[in-house]
């Protein structure tokens, strides 16, 4: 699991890099055409991060054959519904980026960003909760807490990431 995992991370950062917007002025226009040319088609490395993320899945549950039946189906409408979370996530750091990049977060935007941020919070715990049903119906209860275990190690590495990306609001 660890070098799947390292490989998870390697790609989670590679994903928030083409979510998150430069909080920092650009330094050399030069130097962005370079990196702009070599850049990866967000497209295809969404797609190996999907992949990725399932085999990551698959070599941790163990699943026999009559599990992986009724499991797969619940884990891609999952994926799906935790999709639009992370566009909300990822529309927050854009939000967040604009407002950081004028100079000082005004009050009425903190605030905004405030609720956002919380309400995507339970957004995710509602999400995950409402989907312990579904996956009890296919899994027994043992391999329903280690999907819940293997996705919250994965959005752990991606808040961490994330959070060591961001900078504090002044």
């Amino acid at each position: 699991m660890k070098k799947n995992l390292t490989n998870m991370l390697f790609l989670t950062i590679l994903a928030a890099a083409f979510v998150m917007p430069a909080f920092a002025e650009e330094e050399n226009t030069a130097n962005n055409e370079a990196e702009s040319s070599a850049a990866v088609n967000p497209d295809i490395l969404y797609e190996k991060i999907v992949a990725d993320k399932k085999l990551l899945v698959a070599s941790n549950m163990n699943l026999t054959d009559e599990e992986e039946k009724g499991f797969w189906p619940v884990y891609d409408a999952y994926q799906q519904e935790l999709q639009q979370i992370n566009q909300r996530i990822a529309e927050l750091i854009n939000e967040y980026a604009l407002a950081y990049n004028k100079g000082a977060v005004l009050n009425e935007t903190a605030r905004k960003l405030i609720d956002e941020s919380i309400a995507i919070e339970m957004a995710e715990v509602n999400l995950k909760k409402s989907y312990v049903p579904k996956l009890s119906k296919v899994l027994p209860d043992a391999k329903v807490a280690r999907y819940i275990q293997i996705e919250n190690k994965i959005r752990a590495i991606i808040r961490y990431d994330l959070v060591d990306a961001i900078p504090l609001v002044y």
